[in-house]
Order: C-alpha cells, then structure tokens, then sequence
C-alpha cells in the first residue's frame, strides 16, 4: 500500500498537537466481502487517526471504501482485520452489547436521506433520540443550534430538504456524541441549500466540539475541513491538512 502523504502546514501541525486526544486509532483495518464467487476487497490495510474536535472530509469516488470505514468507526460493521481502538478501548473486540452502548452513546449518524418519522414533527423526531441518552440535550436546544428553533413543531412534509436534513442533523448531536459521522450529507441537496447544511455542520463541530467526519464525493466541500483524506480503491492515497479552512457559505463547487 502505497503511504499517505501528509502536509504540513507553517503553525507546525497543529492538529497533530492534538495527539494527547486522540479518540479513534485505525490500525491495518481490512474489510473483504465475499459474494458467491467474487470476493471484494472494500478495505486494504488502512491506518489511520482521528482526533478530538476535528472536523476531516474523506473525499474519493464511489467504491473508493468511504463508506465502509464511516460504518467501521461507527460500529454499524466490522473489520475482517486490523483494530479499531476508540478512546483506548477496543472496538474490534467488542461484544454487541457493547458495540450497542457505543453507537448509542458515543456517536451520531447522519445520512444522505433524512430518515424522518413523517408522522411525527422535528421535535419529536429528536426526542426519540434523547429518551435513550444518559445525558440529552433538550430536542429544542438541538434544533436551534441547526436554526429551526422557529419549525420544532413541523412536520416534515412541512420542512423543505435542507430543514428536513438539519433536523437529521439535531437528532444525531442531541445526545451528545463525542463523533459525527456523516454520510453524503448534501448528496439529495441542491447547492445552496447543501451550503446551509454544511453551515449547521460547521456550526455543531465548533460549538460542541464534536468530532465531526464528512464522506463526499464532491471536492469543493474540502476547503473547509481541518483534515481531508482522499481514499482510492479501499486505501487512503492521501492526508492534506488545510492551512486556512473555508466557510461554508465561501465554498463553491
């Protein structure tokens, strides 16, 4: 495997001074699918680190095993090898129970398509995550943090696919996790509405200090990670750090 490249930038690493608070280490991670007769390799050897209140999109094509690793970290799935150690423990030799209380505790998700219980509106949406977590947030506290203060009480066949999209967005932090993972937020977006959403993602990495992982295929979106790692064919090719971030209102793709 060919090794990462890794840019610096003149502050001196400083997302590397965060290795006292390192919270996910990768290490030689693999995942084979067997399907019939064909086997498919959608990870190869990955290491890789992340670190507490970053915001890294991992950028690359479809089949590039973006979403593999995301469900990985999340522990949706597991490695055929390799270790995932979150916070010192780990995951890989974690049973289902415990795999369990971590995705409920731990880690918010957040997908391409919204997911919304259509019968219920935006607030109660988000209670049914808080009425599971030891420490919830208040779901309307959650919901002004993504500016819908105003829609708690909306359905969402009254909320347009960018309000729909936060209020996924609401659910997934109302618990608190210590990391967001997000899976082509925008992908169902048009471009300044996708803009809102990464706004609202931004906006929970900075204020909660979430640790926040974004999967795209869309290049413009990078400019306002800290991290961007480019994965090509189930291996990371490549880590770039960004020496000065971009709002997202600024980005343009």
């Amino acid at each position: 495997m060919s090794q990462p490249s890794q840019i610096s930038n003149n502050k001196g690493s400083s997302l590397m001074s965060l290795a006292s608070t390192s919270l996910f280490k990768v290490r030689g991670v693999t995942k084979t699918y067997v399907m019939g007769e064909v086997t498919v390799e959608a990870l190869r050897s990955v290491d890789l680190e992340l670190f507490a209140g970053e915001f890294i999109v991992l950028l690359g094509p479809s089949g590039s095993g973006k979403s593999t690793l995301l469900n990985i970290l999340g522990g949706l799935d597991v490695p055929s090898s390799g270790q995932v150690i979150f916070q010192g423990q780990d995951l890989t030799a974690a049973n289902d129970r415990t795999l369990t209380r971590f995705r409920r505790q731990s880690v918010g998700f957040v997908f391409q398509f919204y997911n919304l219980i259509p019968s219920l509106t935006a607030r109660e949406n988000v209670a049914l995550v808080t009425e599971i977590a030891p420490q919830p947030m208040h779901p309307r506290e959650a919901l002004e943090l993504v500016h819908l203060g105003d829609r708690v009480n909306h359905f969402p066949a009254q909320l347009s696919g960018g309000e729909q999209q936060r209020v996924a967005i609401a659910r997934a932090i109302a618990k608190r996790p210590q990391v967001l993972l997000c899976d082509e937020p925008t992908g169902a977006l048009d471009f300044q509405t996708g803009k809102l959403v990464l706004e609202a993602l931004a906006q929970v990495n900075r204020e909660l200090g979430t640790t926040t992982a974004v999967i795209t295929h869309n290049a413009g979106i990078a400019a306002m990670a800290d991290r961007v790692i480019t994965m090509r064919s189930g291996e990371i090719v490549a880590v770039r750090e960004n020496e000065h971030k971009v709002k997202p209102g600024e980005l343009e793709w």
